[in-house]
């Protein structure tokens, strides 16, 4: 649904995006739309989006936005990313109203992941 001035679609960098769409697919379902050899959109995220051919990545230390995504279970999904290819950069670490860490796609793309659950 498509919202007045509200945030309705994020678009990412990848290097190779036919990895971008087996790591999404496999660690969290998503679905992917191709538009040409240079851009694939995204579903069943949250949030709509796409990623587009580029040789650049997108993490913090560069100033980008960092994407967050939450979870029931944070080390289930640390092992769903794990397993489809992604890399930890920030171990699991606690702070007041939850824990997280943060991962790296196949492409270097910096992702964040959130649980409010105590173990």
């Amino acid at each position: 649904m498509r919202a007045h001035e509200k945030i309705n679609y994020v678009e990412l960098p990848a290097t190779d995006i036919e990895a971008a769409k087996a790591f999404f697919t496999a660690a969290f379902g998503w679905s992917f739309t191709d538009y040409g050899p240079e851009y694939s959109a995204f579903s069943d995220a949250g949030l709509d989006g796409g990623f587009f051919k580029s040789d650049l990545a997108s993490t913090t230390a560069n100033g980008s936005a960092l994407i967050v995504f939450y979870s029931k279970d944070i080390e289930q999904t640390q092992a769903n990313i794990e397993s489809a290819g992604g890399t930890v950069i920030k171990p699991l670490f606690a702070f007041p109203g939850g824990r997280r860490f943060h991962f790296a796609d196949p492409n270097g793309n910096e992702y964040a992941v959130w649980s409010d659950i105590q173990p």
